[in-house]
């Protein structure tokens, strides 16, 4: 699909107006919306920040990750690909060495495989540029002078005849890689999982899963109401559990938006129509392997991104190897443009749509032909009759071509500084790298730096 057909959903929180304005009956000081690994990493970092105040956390599903976070490649990133003072390699940078940390002392499962990005003798220039660039990047914030021990991206650039060394199947039309030892993989459901204890056994954690957020509103000082919260400026949010028809309302002081594909609905219903921000869908299908041409496999191996006609190297990293903690090979995600099911701006607008993506959820095997044969240009003896369709996930975009970085963004209930949102959009890979540097960034430098400030 080329860029001008693909149509980004512009839809807001309430649109049509069902859920009226409901005065709160609760209060809390922050709210998190979203259980996915980004959503569940801030409540987990403000609880252990500010233990003695109130984190909540609501998600819409019957458990934690359902939607992006479950349907990744797992991988712990380096922190190759992006601009240099980006936050996407910022916090990817910080969020690798947290991540490797939080494994070790929770016993996460996690292996430190390395990757390989390969290259053909056209490519050379890229992995050459990747390296100069990682020799290149400074430490990122948080980062104390104990912690800071050699490279912050440690990578060697190597021949394609050591690239076979390390992995004996690869072609031989491999001149160049680049040697990424810092790169691994997590198993995102225990990392899930350890998130959700710690919120779950603090003072003032609580997780609330089968809720949907409804409404939002910012709240209004003027109105009296039994959340004594008349002296606060803040949020009404409303939500819904199960099947319920009406909502409870709840007044938060502090509002963080991590509802990953759904993140741009909150900020809409507050914005006027013509500002909305539209959000865009990738389809990533995962081809499970077994078979000849990846004998012993034990790295990730990476093609370069794309840089030719159908240019992607900032939307996809190529379908690439990756491995799961038993071992077994998987290849993807490749990349397909889905757009809403009209292209009529009522349609593209509507709430009712919101969702139109869970559609293109089921794997098949219309994606294995087009797999096989991007494969085949770094493992050139796998074989399209052992590639069976994994699994699919539906990546959050913000623009259809060009780099886009994280976009963490501040909004106030008053409007100029006084009861804080933060929404956190555009948040995919690195995202699951990142997630515990995105919950140090929203806590430590936003949060608290404001509470301090105030």
């Amino acid at each position: 699909m080329s860029a001008s057909r693909i149509r980004g959903l512009t839809a807001a929180l309430n649109s049509a107006g069902k859920y009226k304005y409901k005065s709160p009956d609760g209060a809390v000081d922050f709210l998190v919306v979203g259980g996915g690994v980004v959503g569940l990493a801030v409540a987990q970092r403000l609880v252990e920040r500010f233990p003695d105040k109130s984190t909540y956390l609501v998600e819409r599903h019957g458990g934690a990750g359902e939607e992006t976070s479950s349907r990744n490649s797992e991988v712990i990133h380096a922190g190759l690909y992006y601009p240099a003072d980006s936050l996407k390699t910022q916090l990817c940078l910080r969020g690798r060495h947290l991540m490797y940390d939080r494994c070790q002392r929770h016993n996460i499962p996690h292996l430190k495989t390395g990757k390989l990005v390969v290259a053909h003798e056209g490519q050379r220039p890229y992995v050459e540029g990747l390296y100069e660039k990682s020799r290149q990047l400074g430490w990122p914030k948080h980062f104390t002078q104990h912690s800071r021990n050699g490279a912050v991206l440690p990578t060697r650039l190597i021949t394609g005849d050591e690239a076979r060394v390390l992995e004996p199947d690869l072609s031989k039309d491999i001149t160049a890689a680049l040697w990424s030892p810092e790169t691994g993989i997590v198993d995102s459901h225990a990392l899930m999982e350890s998130l959700e204890k710690d919120i779950t056994e603090s003072a003032g954690g609580e997780l609330v899963y089968s809720t949907r957020v409804v409404r939002v509103d910012p709240y209004n000082k003027r109105e009296v109401s039994s959340a004594s919260t008349s002296a606060q400026d803040g949020w009404v949010v409303q939500t819904t559990t199960g099947d319920a028809r009406d909502g409870d309302a709840l007044f938060t002081k502090t509002l963080i938006n991590a509802s990953g594909l759904s993140a741009t609905l909150i900020l809409n219903s507050l914005l006027f129509e013509s500002s909305r921000i539209p959000m865009y869908f990738a389809r990533g299908s995962y081809a499970a392997y077994r078979g000849p041409g990846v004998s012993n496999i034990k790295h990730l191996i990476y093609p370069c991104a794309e840089t030719g006609p159908n240019i992607h190297a900032f939307q996809s990293l190529g379908t690439h190897l990756t491995l799961d903690m038993r071992g077994n090979v998987r290849f993807g995600p490749d990349l397909e443009w889905i757009s809403p099911p009209s292209s009529s701006a009522d349609d593209v607008s509507d709430e009712a749509h919101a969702d139109f993506w869970t559609k293109y959820l089921v794997p098949d095997e219309s994606r294995l032909e087009d797999m096989h044969g991007a494969v085949t240009k770094y493992l050139p003896n796998v074989q399209k009759e052992n590639f069976r369709p994994d699994y699919v996930g539906i990546r959050p975009k913000l623009v259809v071509s060009g780099f886009q970085d994280f976009v963490i963004r501040k909004d106030y209930a008053d409007g100029i500084g006084s009861g804080l949102m933060v929404s956190l959009m555009g948040i995919e890979s690195p995202g699951l790298t990142s997630c515990l540097a995105i919950a140090e960034h929203v806590t430590e430098d936003i949060i608290a730096r404001e509470q301090n400030d105030s």
